[in-house]
């Protein structure tokens, strides 16, 4: 028989709250969906804007990567689950306090919603392109009728989605790193850029690439400003939010946050983008890539990091 001795009622290995459940799959579903978003959201902005000619790639060709992006997100987090065969039940009530339900609900309309856009634009991309019935010509036809409504019911299920991508988290009230309202509006913002970021690489438009870079510099500038006034809330707070803060100042988290998501994920591509933007050649791919991944490490880190937290006091 093993036997320990408990000096102390705190830090006691395997008998302390430690959630260690989440793993890949949620921060993939929760870097996916918010890529979704971010080219959603500009795909009805500049359509309802009447920038569609001006904005081929932002309102045409990008919206193709989110249905595939929906699809391997949610497919992502069914392999999360602990009990697949009910997922179902997700979609048997309504719960306005719950922020799980608000994300499912939101799922279950934009999914079909993003393959009805790209299928109305499927004709332009294909010239080629013919549906075997003659109900889907008909069908895209009252799509295409009612795009600018589908615009901006994408815009508003857009914002929702991106905000539930943060308040997922912040909804566990037991870890400190989690516990903030800034993780809601953080993940919006940062969904957005990756958005942004997927749809420079693809754009071919001197003009389009020039207006998509401004947004997202003015984006990275916001992202930095709320990480910033994250850390300071959590070390002008209590004990166990100072240690949340202390992960990445100084703790175990402190290199790969400020190098992978501070310094290559946002300071890096906005040098790059603002030397585009005054005339310097700098090859598309690279700003974008580091975005992306600047992007999936922050949810990587913060779903990581915000299982160690704990109250212990």
């Amino acid at each position: 028989m093993k036997e320990e001795l408990f000096v102390s009622g705190r830090n006691i290995p395997n008998i302390d709250p430690y959630l260690n459940i989440w793993h890949w799959e949620i921060p993939v579903y929760l870097f996916l969906g918010g890529l979704a978003a971010g080219i959603m959201f500009f795909a009805g902005l500049f359509l309802v804007l009447g920038k569609e000619k001006e904005m081929p790639t932002t309102v045409k060709w990008a919206p193709f990567l989110v249905p595939v992006a929906l699809v391997l997100g949610l497919f992502a987090l069914f392999l999360d689950l602990k009990h697949q065969l009910y997922f179902w039940r997700l979609y048997t009530t309504i719960r306005m306090e719950s922020p799980m339900s608000w994300g499912a609900w939101t799922l279950m309309i934009i999914t079909p919603l993003s393959f009805l856009w790209a299928a109305s634009y499927i004709k332009e991309a294909i010239p080629s392109w013919k549906w075997p019935m003659s109900i889907l010509d008909k069908m895209e036809k009252l799509i295409i009728q009612y795009r600018k409504p589908m615009a901006w019911a994408m815009m508003v299920l857009a914002v929702i989605l991106g905000v539930y991508t943060g308040i997922l988290l912040s909804a566990f009230n037991a870890r400190p790193l989690w516990n903030t309202s800034i993780l809601g509006p953080l993940f919006l913002v940062s969904g957005l850029s990756t958005g942004l970021a997927a749809i420079i690489w693809m754009s071919k438009s001197h003009y389009e690439r020039t207006i998509l870079s401004k947004i997202d510099i003015t984006l990275i500038g916001v992202e930095l400003f709320l990480i910033i006034h994250l850390l300071m809330g959590f070390l002008a707070a209590t004990e166990v939010q100072i240690e949340a803060a202390n992960l990445f100042l100084g703790g175990s988290f402190t290199v790969t946050f400020w190098v992978f998501v501070i310094i290559l994920g946002l300071i890096v591509p906005a040098i790059l983008e603002i030397l585009e933007l005054v005339g310097y050649k700098i090859p598309l791919w690279i700003p974008s890539l580091l975005i992306l991944i600047g992007g999936f490490m922050f949810r990587l880190i913060m779903v990581e990091a915000g299982q160690i937290t704990r109250y212990l006091y």
